[in-house]
C-alpha cells in the first residue's frame, strides 16, 4: 500500500508492478472518507487484482458560496481507511497536478439530465465532475470504476459521459450504504449539530413511507407519492425541500404514472440547518 502524490509517481507505480496485466479498480472521493466510500473499495477489492483510490476535492465542482474552503479534509485518516478496506495505492494529488497551468479544456454533458436535481442550483456542478472524473480515468485507466447510488444523477451523467466518448472503462453503481437509523452516509455529515443530526433521518422515512404507500396500492399517483413524501419532511422544523422529483431510474425523465414492474427514482435534495442533504431510492410496483 502507498500514498502517491504525482501522476509521474502513479505511472512508475504502475511499470514497477506490470498493471497491464492485472484488472483494475478505481474508486474516486474527495476525501473524508466513511463507511460508504469503504464498502466501494471493499467491492472493488472483490472484483479486481489491484484498486486505487483517489483522494482529489475538485475545486471545479464547487460555487463560489458552496464549501470548498472547508470542506473536511484528512489524509492520514482516509489512507488509513482505504487501506483497511483493501486499497492498493491512494492517489492525492495537489490541485496544480490535475489542472496543469493554462488549462482550459472541460467536460460536459449536455442535456436534460444534467439541468434537473442538483443541475437547477448547482448549473456548473456537473460540468465539474464528469471534467475532473474524466481526467481521473484517462491518469489511472482503470477497468472498472465505483460509485455510490447515493450520488444517482451523478452516476447516470458519469455513464452516459463513458459512453458517449467510447471511454473503456465499466461503471459500477453499489447501493447506498446507511448509518444504523436510516441516515445515509455522507462526508458532510460532520456538520450536522446533535439536533439537526436526529432530524435528518426523516428523510429515509419519507421514503419507507412511500414504499409502504405503493406496496398498499395498486394505482399509484406520482401527486399523491411527491405529497407523501413531502408532508412527512415538512413536519420536521429544521428542514427546508430543495427538491423532491419522482423520475425514470434510468433516464431521469418526468413520469406521470408508475407502471408494474418499473422502477422509479425518488429523489430529495433538503437543507437540514446550513448543511445540504442528497437521498434517493428506487421504488417499484412487483
Amino acid at each position: 500500500m502507498c500514498l502517491i502524490r504525482t501522476v509521474s509517481e502513479l505511472k512508475a507505480w504502475f511499470a514497477k508492478i506490470d498493471r497491464r496485466s492485472m484488472s483494475l479498480g478505481f474508486v474516486p472521493t474527495m476525501g473524508y472518507l466513511h463507511e460508504g466510500h469503504c464498502s466501494l473499495i471493499k467491492t472493488a477489492k472483490a472484483q479486481n487484482e489491484l484498486v486505487v483510490v483517489s483522494v482529489f476535492i475538485n475545486p471545479t465542482q464547487f460555487a463560489s458560496n458552496e464549501d470548498f474552503e472547508n470542506y473536511p479534509n484528512d489524509i492520514d485518516r482516509d489512507y488509513k481507511l482505504a487501506t483497511y478496506s483493501g486499497a492498493d495505492a491512494v492517489f492525492y494529488p495537489e490541485v496544480g497536478e490535475i489542472y496543469v497551468p493554462g488549462s482550459s479544456t472541460v467536460i460536459e454533458v449536455l442535456g436534460d439530465m444534467t439541468k434537473k436535481l442538483c443541475g437547477v442550483t448547482r448549473p456548473m456542478h456537473f460540468r465539474g465532475v464528469t471534467t475532473i472524473v474524466g481526467i481521473l480515468f484517462n491518469i489511472v485507466r482503470p477497468n472498472k470504476a465505483y460509485f455510490g447510488q447515493k450520488d444517482a444523477q451523478q452516476a447516470l451523467i458519469i455513464k452516459k459521459m463513458v459512453m458517449d466518448l467510447h471511454v473503456p472503462v465499466e461503471i459500477i453503481v453499489c447501493p447506498t450504504i446507511r448509518e444504523s437509523d436510516g441516515l445515509a452516509m455522507s462526508s458532510r455529515n460532520v456538520y450536522l449539530s446533535p439536533e439537526e443530526r436526529t432530524q435528518a433521518i426523516c428523510i429515509n422515512d419519507a421514503f419507507q413511507k412511500a414504499e409502504e404507500y405503493i406496496r398498499a396500492n395498486n394505482c399509484i399517483s406520482v401527486l399523491q407519492l411527491f405529497k407523501i413524501i413531502e408532508s412527512h419532511i415538512c413536519r420536521y422544523d429544521l428542514m427546508r425541500i430543495e427538491y423532491i422529483q419522482i423520475l425514470d431510474s434510468d433516464t431521469l425523465e418526468n413520469i406521470t404514472s408508475i407502471e408494474s414492474g418499473k422502477i422509479i427514482l425518488v429523489a430529495v435534495a433538503a437543507k437540514c440547518g446550513k448543511t445540504r442533504l442528497i437521498d434517493n431510492k428506487m421504488l417499484s410496483i412487483t
